[in-house]
């Protein structure tokens, strides 16, 4: 029997390139349930579509500029059924308990001057739910009002930005990306990550006033990340991933994610910001020849 669907107001805005593994895990929770799901692709070779199509999705396809512009192209070409979308990766899945809590907030009414809902993440790697190693809660601003989102040209890293009050909602969303099963997708992906974020981060050094939102340690999950992200521009390069793996494994527990936690743990704050701090030195050495 099919799940009735649910009146809330919200689009599922979702990214796609060759994704065929993910959405069977993703679509069906949202397929009957969200009267609008998005999907902007970037000509996928694969299945992705047919998937796509399969589940009801509004499928438009668009050369990849950056995950930053199409975002915003999503937001501004696609024709969303409502202002509040919810920005919807291919590897999440919404729990039951996050369905009812929108469900139930969009009930009661969202209060006029809040503009965007932080969502906690679990993130799940190889089966793993990754739980420690500051890892986990983990509040990422996915649910806003698309007429005031605004991003940041600069940000490789890329989060979405709202003026005014934003609130936390209670409950997770899972994101686990099968396609990381494979360590040589892992890899390559990263490794391709790793200059676009050395780029970032020596303009940032260089421009430490040019985010577009104030970095704060007691603001919201962003302004806190900012905050921090300037303190690491900081540290001497190569000294800095040793000392960001020993504070996420010892000191924030990341140890207590067992043997697929480890991999992670060293994958992600050493061996990626070992490759970051090696592109920046060889930007470096470019830039003064």
């Amino acid at each position: 029997m099919n799940e009735k669907k649910s009146s809330i107001p919200v689009s599922f805005l979702m990214l796609t390139f060759n994704e065929e593994i993910n959405l069977p895990n993703s679509l069906p929770l949202l397929s009957g349930w969200a009267d609008d799901i998005v999907i902007v692709d970037s000509f996928s070779t694969d299945r992705t579509l047919e998937i796509a199509a399969r589940y009801g999705a509004r499928v438009f396809q668009n050369k990849f500029p950056g995950h930053a512009r199409q975002w915003l192209w999503g937001m501004q070409n696609t024709g969303l059924k409502h202002d509040w979308v919810f920005m919807f990766d291919p590897d999440h899945r919404l729990t039951p308990e996050l369905k009812l809590e929108l469900e139930e907030l969009f009930r009661q009414g969202v209060p006029s001057d809040v503009n965007g809902f932080y969502v906690n993440r679990r993130n799940v790697f190889r089966g793993k739910w990754i739980r420690h190693g500051c890892y986990y809660p983990k509040y990422m601003l996915k649910l806003i009002r698309k007429s005031l989102a605004s991003f940041d040209e600069h940000e490789f890293d890329y989060r979405v930005y709202v003026p005014g009050r934003t609130l936390q909602l209670r409950n997770d969303i899972i994101e686990e990306n099968l396609k990381e099963e494979k360590i040589s997708f892992w890899v390559e992906k990263h490794n391709g990550f790793a200059l676009k974020q050395a780029e970032e981060d020596m303009f940032r050094a260089a421009n430490p006033q040019s985010w577009k939102m104030a970095p704060r340690f007691w603001g919201n999950a962003d302004q806190r990340t900012l905050w921090l992200k300037i303190r690491w521009y900081r540290l001497p390069l190569f000294i800095r991933p040793f000392l960001y793996f020993f504070y996420r494994y010892f000191l924030r527990l990341g140890f207590l994610d067992g043997r697929t936690g480890f991999l992670f743990h060293f994958l992600h704050a050493f061996w990626y910001r070992i490759i970051v701090d090696m592109n920046i030195q060889e930007l470096r050495r470019k830039s003064l020849r």
